[in-house]
């Protein structure tokens, strides 16, 4: 199979944004005086958009759709001014998706980050060959459902069989599956090699330029 586009996630697979997300979630917690987690917990939190963060993070006995709502706009406005202030690449990913690019591959990005978010933290961090790049404007659109994959293979001109999925959690891989893509997992994400494998990965990268033997 010749492979012709690559689809992206963002946290845990392009960039390390982990310390970013915590300290601005910690901040709205510490506001409400309610406990803090450390960068690792965090970890375990991500994946599945930001209100799901959200309701894992604020104490469950307070749980309430509007605290949940409250909480988000205040999220959204303190990451929003701080979403760049210790993200950074993965070592080799800079020079993995310089590769792709210069080999014709076609590159893109697809994350559970908010739009604006996803956007601009791509904007700023990472190399403009990198199109479309799509974070999540509708709930029900969040990963795993492939709809937005599959659109990205439409707006590319490929098929979803021609189409390599790289991310860091279970939620990746079974988007891939479920969009009928290669599953590649990395191993240096939120996440550990285990859930990868058992969410359906055909491949774990150990490094980013391993993604290139599989072209």
């Amino acid at each position: 199979m010749t492979y012709k586009a690559i689809i992206f996630d963002l946290d845990g697979t392009l960039v390390n944004s982990i310390y970013d997300i915590a300290d601005a979630m910690n901040t709205v917690l510490k506001q409400r005086n309610y406990p803090t987690f450390d960068y690792d917990t965090y970890k375990t939190f991500v994946g599945h958009g930001v209100k799901r963060l959200i309701e894992e993070a604020i104490p469950q006995n307070h749980l309430s759709d509007t605290l949940v709502n409250a909480c988000l706009s205040e999220m959204m406005h303190t990451y929003s001014e701080s979403c760049t202030n210790k993200t950074k690449p993965y070592d080799g990913i800079l020079s993995l998706l310089n590769s792709l690019h210069d080999q014709g591959v076609k590159l893109s990005v697809l994350s559970n980050k908010e739009d604006t978010l996803t956007k601009k933290v791509v904007r700023a961090l990472l190399p403009q060959c990198l199109n479309p790049v799509l974070g999540l404007k509708e709930e029900a659109l969040k990963k795993p459902n492939p709809k937005v994959a599959l659109q990205i293979c439409s707006a590319l001109n490929v098929t979803p069989e021609e189409t390599i999925y790289v991310g860091d959690s279970n939620v990746d891989m079974q988007t891939a599956k479920r969009a009928n893509m290669k599953a590649v997992g990395v191993s240096w994400g939120f996440r550990d090699k285990k859930e990868l494998v058992e969410a359906g990965a055909d491949y774990i990268l150990h490094k980013p330029m391993d993604l290139l033997k599989i072209l």
